[in-house]
């Protein structure tokens, strides 16, 4: 397989910004999911997953994903997906997830409809805060 990274960006209004990269898959799953559960502490409105560079996921990929799904809605945090390539949404679309998910083109997409909902605020959002975090199977 491709190996696995993500990147965190912080990207203001509250909303942050997952973006992986690579295989999805039982070697990296649970490592994705340490990831996402400490973006989860910053305790942001919004988490966006942006799969557009995400070649492979499987069933346990899916399942993180799903639990993050629940997570978000158990504290009332909105979670955005970012389209993938056409091999993982058709996977998304043949385990008919397409319909729980709200997906977007692009992770500012997600950003935009929030301030748009609250109306914008009146204060200029922080320089986004990146992090790139790379991941190896365990050994």
């Amino acid at each position: 397989m491709h190996g696995f990274e993500l990147t965190v960006q912080h990207m203001g209004a509250g909303a942050v910004s997952i973006r992986l990269r690579g295989a999805l898959d039982l070697a990296y799953a649970y490592r994705f999911d340490d990831a996402l559960r400490r973006a989860e502490r910053a305790a942001p409105s919004c988490l966006v997953l942006d799969l557009r560079e995400l070649d492979f996921v499987d069933s346990a990929g899916i399942s993180r994903i799903l639990a993050a799904r629940r997570r978000a809605r158990r504290t009332g945090r909105r979670l955005v997906l970012v389209r993938g390539s056409r091999a993982v949404q058709r996977f998304m679309q043949l385990a008919a997830l397409t319909e729980h998910f709200e997906f977007v083109n692009r992770p500012e997409e997600a950003v935009r409809s929030r301030e748009a909902a609250e109306r914008g605020s009146a204060q200029g959002s922080p320089a986004p805060a990146i992090a790139t975090i790379p991941a190896s199977p365990q050994e």
